[in-house]
């Protein structure tokens, strides 16, 4: 039996998710869970919808048939060391108006605040680190939304 609440757990599980997605063309959530079964990882339905959503996955058409797909096209390719840091260092991204909220591990947030400063991404107006958390202000509710659909891509 896993432990469900072990550290990392759900980031392992969407990784996981992610792959058997890039692995081929699945066009159920019970497909998709009986991939995660073979991998270890017994989900619900419930949690394989959140999961789809959580990791941007999108239903598309290939060769006739529906499908589903990463939002690889969203990625930001504006800066690789951004890529890099983003998918070892943030946990999640959150919105909260016209911000854009990120949590890290302990201790972390000002490694992931620093490579944000120095990005390119013009939707950032400035950012906020505490220990754990960082604040990324955008000019509006908008550009934070978009901006989190960018940093998400970062992720995968």
């Amino acid at each position: 039996m896993h432990n469900y609440t072990m550290p990392g757990w759900k980031e392992r599980r969407q990784r996981a998710l992610a792959d058997v997605i890039r692995s081929g063309v699945l066009a159920s959530q019970e497909e998709l869970a009986e991939r995660l079964e073979t991998r270890g990882f017994g989900v619900t339905q419930a949690t394989i919808s959140r999961d789809l959503e959580q990791i941007g996955a999108v239903k598309v058409r290939r060769n006739g048939h529906l499908t589903y797909a990463l939002p690889e096209d969203a990625r930001s390719n504006a800066n690789p060391r951004l890529a890099a840091v983003f998918h070892d260092w943030v946990r999640s991204i959150d919105l909260a108006g016209n911000l854009v909220v990120i949590k890290t591990p302990p201790g972390s947030a000002h490694l992931v605040g620093v490579v944000l400063d120095q990005s390119d991404l013009q939707e950032i107006v400035g950012t906020i680190c505490g220990d754990d958390t960082i604040f990324v202000a955008c000019r509006s509710a908008a550009e934070a939304e978009g901006l989190s659909i960018k940093l998400e891509g970062e992720l995968h």
